[in-house]
């Protein structure tokens, strides 16, 4: 099994089947080479270079034209990339060759390989570029490579099954996320040593961190969601619920927002990092891994690895949909917006909260439809995009396996059928502070796969669209059942003995067997229930009581008749 394979069987546990929302799309599809995975721009955002596992090669994009203008030879497996900070350099990992690549960016060439850990994976730059770091996967390692000479001089034992890796911007610090054990591992780059670990969400696949290095944003594809790190603290003051698996995690140069690509949805999410919440989400291509923002903060590409394709997304207005009923916090981004004096969606201004020379944060008015976006400074007006008005989602009722009252226990799976109208292009539905995966969702029905909770009781159930959130239905958790005792305790092999199973937590009982046959049941109360035992032949069986909340377990004996 390779590494890669190895990533994706771990990762695969929490995939489920996919959904296309139709709000928005990309702005720009470009075809690159066979099952594309990491993406990384140039210092300048002139090119992009993307790393195709299937082909091994690396295209490279001119982003002023948005095509493919070279494509460069490499092997074993190119995974993700990064770009020195001069823009001389690519550095790719090779996975199946456990080896960092170089590529000579005036050239487009495939200059050297280093021999790194087995299963070359994440890949990082210190801050100057003397210095890589790279996940050896399936070697449990960091090896950090001398960019002078492409030759290791330091190998860290990280946790188990490394994957991302990404280095503060002071340099001191490489973040490690350990698939293996669902933690971080921090490593003093001085040293070369690990110095602590954290635990962020499951699954921890990304991270990165916002320009002034106080946060990092850790990836959790098993959580479909993000930790946010305080680096002084490396404690969790956050987590923000993306899509379903998300593969990667970038954040834009002012720190204003960061984006996941969420494979299973075709999406990626936007996060507002100053107030830690999922503010929409962008449709992509089929099986989105790779993300990257422009130095500019104004477009993103992003891997579509299914496609075999880069989706480009400008950033000009987000999000660029939201509720009729206005209040929707929109950025648009651009250059020479200070002091804006109006924005206007249609010909209704819109209320201006903060502006930059670069960025304009506004609350939407009310409206409907599809309406023009304009800003308007003192140097003149101009046109930001379309935002489109969405009407608000209502929630009326939630059934779970089929049609059973909105209760299951607190190990969660099964399905839930939230009902209501304006649910289509859901986005998340949450139980408590739990996320549900969206397995499908109409205009009228999303249906999800329930979560598991630490404990029992009633729980809101909330629903986020492009127009909007709703609530007001409430699921309950309830614990596991318990018998503990049947009296009789055996009866004959006929059958038609009345069986008193006593415990507790037994009022939402379903069904009730001896040794898989089902047996007429009736529930007496939350501590009893009586059941008429079916023909079955002599011996010791199992009696299994199914409710709600789980199954429980007694014994039963079926005695042959007496004889003369």
């Amino acid at each position: 099994m390779t590494d890669l394979t190895r990533l994706d069987a771990i990762l695969s546990a929490v995939a489920l089947p996919r959904q296309r929302f139709t709000v928005l799309s990309a702005d720009t599809t470009i075809p690159v080479g066979l099952s594309p995975l990491g993406v990384a721009l140039s210092p300048d955002g002139g090119r992009a270079y993307v790393a195709n596992r299937g082909s091994n090669t690396i295209s490279v994009i001119d982003t002023a034209t948005n095509t493919v203008t070279a494509t460069v030879a490499t092997a074993g497996g190119p995974t993700l990339t990064v770009v020195s900070p001069d823009g001389t350099r690519v550095y790719v990992t090779l996975n199946d060759a456990g080896a960092l690549g170089v590529v000579d960016t005036a050239t487009n060439t495939l200059t050297a390989t280093v021999a790194v850990g087995a299963g070359a994976l994440g890949v990082a730059l210190s801050p100057d570029g003397a210095r890589a770091y790279v996940t050896g996967q399936t070697a449990n390692t960091l090896s950090v490579v001398d960019t002078a000479t492409n030759t290791v001089t330091a190998t860290v034992t990280t946790g188990p099954v490394p994957i991302g890796v990404a280095v503060t911007p002071d340099g001191a610090r490489a973040y490690v996320c350990c698939v293996g054990d669902s933690t971080v591992r921090v490593v003093d780059t001085a040293t070369n040593t690990v110095t602590g670990s954290f635990t962020a969400g499951d699954v921890p696949v990304i991270v990165a961190f916002s320009p002034d290095g106080t946060r990092a944003y850790v990836c959790n594809a098993g959580g479909n969601s993000v930790s946010v790190i305080d680096t002084a603290t490396n404690t969790a003051v956050a987590t923000v619920g993306v899509g379903t698996l998300p593969r990667f995690v970038a954040v834009n140069p002012d720190g204003t927002a960061a984006y996941t690509a969420d494979f299973t949805d075709n999406t990626v999410t936007v996060i507002d990092t100053a107030t830690n919440t999922a503010t929409g989400s962008i449709p992509v291509g089929n099986g989105p891994v790779g993300i990257a923002v422009t130095p500019a903060g104004n477009r993103l590409y992003v891997t579509d690895n299914t496609d075999n394709a880069v989706s480009v997304i400008a950033l000009t207005l987000v999000p660029s949909h939201g509720t009729t009923a206005g209040g929707t916090i929109v950025t648009l981004r651009g250059h020479d917006l200070a002091g804006a004096t109006a924005v206007r969606f249609g010909d209704t201004p819109a209320t201006i909260l903060a502006d930059t020379a670069t960025s304009v944060t506004v609350r939407t008015p009310a409206g409907s439809g599809a309406v023009p976006v304009t800003v308007t400074t003192p140097g003149g007006t101009a046109v930001f995009g379309t935002f489109y008005y969405l009407p608000a989602p209502l929630l009326t009722g939630i059934t779970t396996n089929g049609g059973e009252p909105a209760m299951g226990p607190v190990t969660g799976g099964g399905t839930a059928v939230i009902t209501g109208t304006n649910l289509t292009g859901a986005s998340s539905a949450r139980f408590g502070s739990r996320t549900a995966t969206i397995e499908s969702a109409t205009d009228t029905a999303v249906t999800v796969t329930i979560p598991a909770v630490p404990s029992p009781g009633p729980v809101p159930v909330t629903v986020i669209t492009p127009g909007g959130s709703a609530g007001g239905l409430t699921f309950t958790y309830l614990d596991t059942p318990a018998v503990t005792g049947a009296s009789p305790a055996s009866g004959l092999t006929g059958g038609g003995t009345d069986v008193t199973l006593t415990g507790d937590r037994l009022a939402t009982t379903q069904e009730v067997t001896f040794d898989n046959a089902p047996a007429p049941f009736a529930v007496i109360s939350d501590q009893m229930i009586t059941a008429s035992a079916p023909p079955h032949p002599a011996g010791d069986i199992t009696v299994t009581v199914t409710t709600l909340g789980g199954n429980t377990t007694s014994t039963y004996t079926y005695l042959d008749a007496p004889t003369v």
